[in-house]
């Protein structure tokens, strides 16, 4: 692993728990990284391949606990659910915003009754789900046992509830950075922007540095900086599967029609819960096919083995955050040398199988 002289000292012991832990992407990060985190999680489906996954869960809605219920945990960790933000959804995340941020501010000035009251009449309860990890970092602070560390991410469109967290948060002593970081910069093998917030208590704190060229179309992988890694194409997550071109569910710019397409040699699109809709042509023979969930979830950078279960696979995988992404950021916030290009690719390729049975070294997948 890589030395970075600006980042904050390692915190001593972590110990994560994760809030809307769905199938278990910050989990398998913090598994790659020896520190012990457990998940709160409410959806059958995500429980379900977490008790496959052997991932420590607590069944239940974030809303219904507190930080008082993990006494073990100084680390705080969350993805709150995305879809009333995202650009893919019918949008009440974006058009409650100003009202969230409000609501950030009363939380901030102990009216959480007056919160609880406000979310209850909110178009779409999921939107308040984005106030819950504030509530828990405050509730800590209350207890006079806060978090050393907050970890956060979301959707391009909630960084303004991120900044705002971000201001309360340093009111209260922690140094916090926020910004947009692209998945492929970072050796995900996908182009995916997400909104992170990383929070140390006491000390100031950066997100990671990019490892990876950022994807850009029509420009090759190797060019660009020569202190950065190319990005990954699908074809070097996915080598058994020869030359394809994947037609996305989606349409470009706003034109249903206008399927978005890209080959086995570019980076796969945003992973998302449509994935199994997309068609994956065969450039030899034409043949038409679909990602298997082993494969989708491979372009998120799980394990190939990583046991996928119960219902809305696709779903579950879109949702989840890619672990390679979740172990630069996490390796950040908690002051760890930022994971080398060597360990990661070998812990992705290795067996999930034999990473949760206390296998020693990292086992390829056979």
């Amino acid at each position: 692993m890589s030395s970075d002289a600006s980042r904050p000292s390692a915190i001593d012991a972590p110990s994560i728990v994760d809030l809307f832990a769905g199938p278990g992407g910050l989990d398998v990060a913090a598994h790659w990284l020896d520190v012990p985190v457990a998940g709160v999680e409410w959806d059958d489906n995500a429980v379900a391949t977490r008790k496959k996954a052997s991932l420590n869960t607590w069944h239940s809605d974030v809303r219904d606990l507190g930080p008082w219920n993990f006494p073990d945990a100084n680390v705080l960790a969350g993805g709150p659910p995305c879809q009333t933000f995202t650009v893919a959804g019918a949008g009440a995340g974006r058009r409650a915003l100003d009202v969230v941020l409000a609501l950030v501010a009363m939380l901030d000035n102990g009216r959480a009754a007056e919160v609880k009251e406000a979310l209850s009449q909110m178009e779409d309860e999921r939107t308040g789900l984005v106030l819950e990890p504030l509530r828990w970092a405050l509730s800590a602070l209350d207890d006079e046992r806060p978090f050393e560390a907050i970890v956060l991410e979301q959707v391009p469109a909630v960084k303004p509830v991120w900044d705002a967290y971000a201001a309360v948060l340093r009111n209260r002593g922690y140094g916090v950075d926020v910004g947009i970081l692209r998945t492929e910069e970072f050796g995900v093998p996908q182009t995916r922007r997400r909104a992170i917030l990383i929070a140390r208590l006491g000390a100031e704190v950066s997100l990671p540095a990019a490892t990876h060229r950022p994807y850009r179309k029509g420009v090759l992988r190797n060019m660009g900086a020569a202190s950065l890694r190319p990005w990954v194409p699908m074809a070097e997550a996915l080598s058994g599967r020869g030359d394809f071109d994947v037609i996305s569910n989606y349409g470009s710019g706003g034109i249903s029609t206008a399927r978005g397409r890209r080959s086995s040699d570019q980076p796969a699109f945003t992973v998302t819960g449509k994935i199994s809709r997309n068609k994956v042509v065969c450039r030899v023979t034409g043949e038409v096919g679909r990602f298997s969930p082993s494969e989708a979830g491979q372009l998120q950078t799980f394990p190939a083995d990583y046991p996928w279960s119960g219902g809305d696979i696709a779903q579950q995988i879109g949702n989840a955050v890619p672990p390679r992404l979740a172990a630069h950021v996490l390796s950040a916030a908690l002051g760890m040398d930022q994971p080398s290009e060597t360990f990661l690719a070998d812990a992705v390729r290795s067996s999930w199988r034999d990473q949760v049975r206390g296998t020693t070294e990292l086992v390829p997948v056979a």
